[in-house]
């Protein structure tokens, strides 16, 4: 029986449906692990998810509002997302199987690092303090309650031998104690290198220094918490500070170690040469260095992939960054 032009015409259309359907098929579906959508940090996930789907050939990437750090890191251990915002201290302890990771460690690889969170050292002017050894004994607080920041903060002087007075509070309650003397000074996340907003508020009226870190003291951070980086802030993160050095964690995106070598240099790739998106969405990330940045203040082993994309910038890769079977 001769086929009719009606016949022919619904056989093509349903080869066309095959076609579109194994295409889709082919799509490398991605979840990307976030954090809650109230934060900078979703909006730079989002950003960085747009600039996948539009530059990546081959792969079809979506975000999820998550719980950040801890829980990223648990959701990549249960293949539950292919890549996550890992601060760089946790994914440090996870990779090794230390402090809540401990018997229990979570092999994820290092894509990029996208920010700096400089941990500063603020004090009153009157604080008769000049340098962190003379903190002993000083009415100071590490960090808000229950923050990255006091538990880092509380470590580091530990291991340097330092012990302030400590008080504890919420970012209110220590910023007022810090104007009225009740406490001389606190740990304050910076943002790049600039004094976060609530240290610019206690300077407009209150005179404060940010006190540095000595070589020596940078020394012994770099060999006994390989966790932290340790990094040269410039002139100028507010009125009248001079330059120091501190200690810093990174925000980085992570990966499962099973995501394809050649999709993670594509996507690191992408994100590396599309700069303009992630500066609109978090503008902390504008005229940085992001390959630079990962080098210096990733602390696990890069991605087989993202590796090879740094190395063809003619990157060198530090042995603790090495990628790994």
């Amino acid at each position: 029986m001769k086929p009719t032009m009606k016949t022919l015409l619904a056989a093509v259309a349903a080869s066309a449906t095959l076609l579109s359907a194994a295409a889709v098929q082919a799509q490398e579906r991605l979840l990307i692990g976030s954090t809650s959508s109230s934060s900078s940090h979703y909006g730079y996930f989002v950003a960085v998810n747009q600039i996948i789907n539009n530059q990546v050939e081959g792969v079809s990437a979506s975000v999820a509002e998550t719980g950040a750090t801890v829980d990223n890191l648990r959701r990549l251990s249960r293949n539950q997302i292919d890549m996550g915002l890992v601060t760089t201290n946790t994914g440090y302890h996870a990779y090794a199987g230390q402090q809540d990771f401990d018997g229990r460690p979570v092999d994820s690889r290092l894509l990029w690092v996208y920010t700096v969170a400089p941990q500063n050292v603020v004090i009153r002017d009157d604080a008769d303090a000049s340098s962190l050894e003379e903190l002993d004994g000083v009415r100071f607080n590490p960090g808000i309650t229950g923050s990255a920041t006091e538990s880092t903060t509380e470590a580091v002087f530990e291991t340097l031998g330092i012990s302030p007075d400590y008080v504890r509070g919420s970012t209110t309650d220590v910023v007022d104690s810090i104007k009225d003397g009740r406490i001389m000074g606190y740990v304050k996340s910076g943002v790049g290198n600039k004094l976060d907003g609530s240290t610019m508020d206690i300077a407009t009226f209150t005179p404060v220094n940010v006190l540095s870190l000595s070589e020596e003291q940078a020394d012994t951070l770099r060999a006994e918490m390989p966790d932290l980086a340790v990094v040269d802030i410039p002139e100028g993160a507010g009125e009248g500070i001079p330059a120091y050095t501190t200690w810093a964690f990174g925000v980085a995106v992570h990966a499962h170690p099973d995501l394809d070598e050649e999709t993670a240099y594509q996507i690191v790739k992408a994100v590396m040469e599309n700069p303009e998106p992630q500066a609109n969405a978090f503008s902390a990330v504008r005229d940085e260095d992001l390959a630079q940045m990962t080098l210096e203040v990733g602390t696990v082993p890069l991605h087989a992939g993202a590796a090879r994309y740094f190395e063809e910038q003619g990157l060198e890769i530090p042995d603790a960054l090495q990628p790994v079977e």
